[in-house]
């Protein structure tokens, strides 16, 4: 069954280009290397903060690649724009 990581965080306006395409450059090492990334979605919500949303084929596939997170430089890079992060992972009950 797919899973889910989601973060919820603030990225300053000005840093938001910067930060789309550092955040682009981070999902596609993290393909190159564990291609069990099905689709990462980023929502702008009303309060301004954003929900950024990966899903995953299976927990196995995310565990092994947030283990080798160290290893891609572009996460500390990315994750430097954000403030205010918090992150949940979930199980894909119902899927429509």
């Amino acid at each position: 069954m797919s899973v889910v990581r989601t973060h919820t965080y603030s990225v300053d306006a000005a840093d938001l280009q910067e930060f789309l395409a550092r955040r682009a450059s981070l999902i596609g090492t993290i393909r190159e290397t564990h291609p069990g990334l099905a689709f990462a979605q980023l929502i702008k919500l009303d309060d301004g903060t954003y929900r950024d949303t990966w899903h995953w084929e299976d927990g196995a596939q995310m565990g092994a690649a947030f283990a080798d997170l160290p290893s891609f430089a572009e996460a500390p890079l990315t994750m430097a724009l954000t403030r205010s992060a918090t992150a949940q992972n979930g199980q894909v009950v119902d899927e429509r």
